[in-house]
């Protein structure tokens, strides 16, 4: 069965899944997030086939999600590092991280922590705000075709 493209739909979360809507990619995503800029290190860490890997990476550089650069040790290699767009993603990471905490794990397993790198602490679960500042849930919100 051919994948439908959600590439023109009106609906901003349809969108954004037709360009990362895959675990893979949203792993390669949070790899970056972690430091990892070469295709070999995202390949061992993921386990990813290399054509796999290959396909996803020269799709995020099409869209502006990453871009190569020449290697940062001044080798030959190129890597690939998180556009503005990319870094874009960091919420999107933050909140699947802290609903597959909330949700996903058994009292007292073992699991990895995102960290304030000045206080040394978990950070605060996200929170969806209202222009005012109020905090809202779902709710509080409609979607509409205009403002």
């Amino acid at each position: 069965m051919k994948r439908k493209s959600f590439r023109e739909a009106e609906c901003p979360v349809a969108r954004a899944l037709d360009a990362i809507g895959d675990w893979w990619s949203l792993l390669i995503v949070r790899d970056a997030f972690d430091g990892l800029r070469r295709f070999s290190e995202i390949q061992q860490n993921l386990g990813i086939a290399k054509g796999m890997l290959a396909s996803r990476l020269q799709e995020f550089v099409k869209l502006g999600i990453l871009e190569l650069v020449p290697a940062s040790d001044g080798s030959a290699y190129k890597e690939y590092v998180l556009t503005e767009k990319g870094r874009g993603l960091f919420l999107v990471i933050v909140a699947l991280r802290q609903w597959g905490e909330a949700h996903l794990y058994r009292e007292g397993e073992q699991r990895s922590w995102l960290i304030d790198v000045e206080r040394r602490r978990p950070v605060a679960r996200l929170q969806l705000r209202a222009f005012d500042g109020r905090s809202l849930d779902w709710p509080d919100t409609l979607v509409s075709k205009t403002i």
